[in-house]
């Protein structure tokens, strides 16, 4: 029977989330190990807490070496907020602009009413 056995390389020898292995065999028919990365949670939406959509799932560290594009997506609130919570946003917003001109009117109108 062959060994499968391999040992680690790093001089770090537990079996932690941050150091596990892959078995891979080399074009010359050995078997060394290959350190696997963690898989990175991603940016998340600031309202919903939802995983961003378009954005790179990287290390924090490792966002400096990536494009601008890969960080962001062209949009208002671009890599921090989702388009869902944008558009609440911009009604939340619009509704809000038309509530103060209604009132305004309603005074004018009271005004007016007053004035005769």
């Amino acid at each position: 029977m062959k060994d499968t056995r391999v040992t680690f390389k790093r001089r770090h020898a537990y079996s932690t989330k941050s150091n596990v292995l892959k078995v891979v065999k080399t074009p010359g028919g050995r078997l060394v190990g290959a350190y696997k990365s963690k898989n990175r949670a991603g940016p998340k939406c600031g309202d919903c807490k939802n995983s961003l959509p378009g954005v790179k799932h990287l290390s924090s560290f490792s966002y400096k070496n990536t494009h601008k594009r890969e960080r962001t997506v062209s949009r208002a609130y671009g890599g921090s907020r989702c388009a869902k919570c944008v558009r609440q946003r911009v009604v939340r917003a619009f509704l809000i602009e038309e509530q103060k001109i209604v009132k305004q009117m309603m005074i004018e109108k009271q005004s007016k009413k007053a004035a005769k």
